[in-house]
């Protein structure tokens, strides 16, 4: 059976679950009932506040939709075990911007799966790391479909090995935060259409593609070359039903353009983990730090930096947000989420 018809689609298209409050509920049902796969991007999302978005979800589509989780340990998401780098403070005192670090970097990982056993949804997608297989079929006997995210071939097997129901392979070209946690996967990086190749040489987990997807003609070429979806991010950034600040929205709709540079990089800068998005002056001020050895890891640094991040979007400043965006920024439109999906799906 393929996945369009295993996960109910009518369309293969998967609207990607991107956190920080851009997949709004709204934005996901439009996509869910337009045929395609809404998700919700959760990895930051309190337990509660999580539960109550699933409800909401539910309440405006009957439609399948997704729930992406960010894999972390205990250890990661509990502790501040790096100090906040010189820089960084020297900063928030130059710009008089007041800082308290909250008690942990992020949420439990342990605590965000309970809601999915205990509030089931349709599907749920994970990121920067692997569950265990009793993980994976506890939430299948729930109902839930099981999708992991790969950078590297051996992550595809990974997933496939303990009973994912599909991998979604993410190439170099995506936006925001590179999915992957073997060491591979940042040594090498890989080209979507390379990843996709190399990866049916060594698994047959169905597999979803993202990275630089943005029109009718790019889904049929991942398609061709073996994924059996596509998903997308980027693409959805600008239309009326992302979550996103006007500052982020306009900065994607000023590189499209040509009003500001559309070049993107892979940065730790903002969170500590690898992440893709448009060159700014902070990135370019603070670039000299880049050195993995010289940041603190994800989420220590993304819980450091979101000072920095919040007094920007107060002010206005796309200088310093962080303006996740893949390699197919200069094709965003300002639309309805609506109009993009009729677009993609009129040559599908």
């Amino acid at each position: 059976m393929s996945l369009l018809n295993t996960l109910n689609l009518t369309y293969p298209i998967i609207q990607a679950p991107m956190a920080g409050g851009a997949t709004t509920p709204e934005l996901i049902a439009s996509v869910s009932n337009f045929g395609g796969l809404g998700s919700l991007g959760a990895g930051m999302t309190a337990p509660d506040v999580l539960d109550s978005q699933i409800n909401t979800i539910k309440t405006l589509t009957d439609r399948p939709f997704m729930v992406n989780l960010m894999v972390l340990s205990e250890q990661e998401s509990s502790s501040f075990d790096t100090a906040m780098p010189n820089w960084l403070s020297n900063y928030y005192q130059e710009q008089n911007i007041e800082f308290t670090l909250p008690t942990r970097p992020a949420q439990s990982f342990a605590e965000q799966l309970q809601v999915l056993y205990d509030n089931p949804v349709p599907v749920a997608s994970f990121t920067f790391g692997i569950i265990s297989t009793e993980q994976v079929q506890r939430l299948q006997r729930v109902g839930t479909r099981v999708i992991g995210t790969a950078n590297h071939p051996l992550e595809a097997k990974a997933w496939s090995e303990i009973g994912a129901d599909a991998v979604c392979v993410q190439g170099v070209e995506a936006g925001g935060h590179r999915g992957g946690w073997l060491p591979q996967s940042e040594t090498d990086p890989l080209g979507l259409l390379t990843l996709i190749s190399q990866t049916h040489a060594c698994t047959d987990i169905p597999l979803i593609a993202a990275g630089g997807i943005m029109t009718g003609q790019d889904i049929k070429a991942v398609q061709a070359a073996g994924a059996e979806l596509a998903q997308m991010g980027t693409a959805f950034l600008t239309t009326d039903q992302c979550g996103i600040n006007d500052t982020y929205k306009q900065a994607l709709i000023d590189a499209s353009q040509g009003l500001r540079s559309s070049e993107t990089c892979l940065t730790r800068l903002f969170s500590g983990k690898l992440a893709r998005g448009l060159l700014n002056n902070y990135l370019r001020d603070f670039a000299q730090f880049e050195s993995a050895d010289a940041l603190p890891p994800y989420p220590q640094l993304n819980a450091m930096t979101k000072f920095m991040r919040a007094d920007a979007a107060k002010r206005l400043d796309a200088e310093h947000l962080s303006l996740w965006a893949g390699q197919g920024v200069t094709l965003v439109r300002d639309e309805s989420t609506d109009a993009l999906l009729t677009r993609l799906t009129k040559d599908v």
